[in-house]
């Protein structure tokens, strides 16, 4: 299960949050902008990650089902959607005056016919982040015994994944609300050459 952290740079402040709440929300690993990869607890226990409820399933005419405990959460830093500013840079989503300016050549632009989830600009995952789950998924995938092949149905609401289909999958294939992860043209890409 991919995400992104809808956070700045460095993983402390996520685990930081993680750790200062009672509800236990974590993941597996996070990937930080440079591609260093945290792993945060053994592949043996779990943590609340997918914040599903029965009417998620409900919509995908699925019935419902604990997935958490069967699922392997990574994060990867990213702030997520940014909004535009009028000098062309581009702030955090409800950021503005309180994060420093994104430069566009770190900003992914999805046309206006075509937004993602609603918004049209999200932060890039960088390639040093891209590459390190390019080498985590397929570890993962021996491991765990779960299968590479990518899903095409993993950017949208995923009857699949929502029955516990074995597979990579995203935030968004579980939840509509969610826009992590979004369909970067360089995550895809590495994602069908697994």
């Amino acid at each position: 299960m991919l995400h992104h952290t809808v956070s700045g740079p460095g993983v402390s402040g996520d685990i930081g949050w993680w750790k200062s709440t009672s509800e236990r929300v974590a993941t597996h690993f996070i990937i930080d902008r440079e591609g260093l990869i945290y792993q945060l607890f053994d592949l043996e226990h779990w943590a609340w990650h997918l914040g599903l409820t029965n009417a998620h399933f409900q919509k995908a005419h699925v019935p419902y089902r604990k997935l958490d405990p069967t699922s392997v959460g990574i994060e990867i830093d990213s702030w997520g959607f940014m909004e535009k500013r009028a000098d062309g840079t581009f702030t955090p989503w409800g950021m503005a005056g309180k994060a420093r300016p994104v430069p566009a050549d770190k900003v992914h632009e999805y046309c206006a016919a075509n937004l993602w989830r609603g918004k049209q600009y999200y932060e890039k995952y960088t390639p040093a982040q891209i590459n390190a789950l390019a080498k985590l998924l397929p570890w993962l995938c021996s491991e765990l015994q779960i299968p590479k092949q990518y899903n095409v149905d993993m950017w949208g609401l995923s009857a699949n994944a929502l029955s516990g289909k074995p597979g990579i999958w995203t935030h968004a294939s579980y939840r509509p609300d969610k826009s992590d992860c979004h369909p970067q043209p360089e995550l895809c890409k590495m994602l069908q050459n697994l």
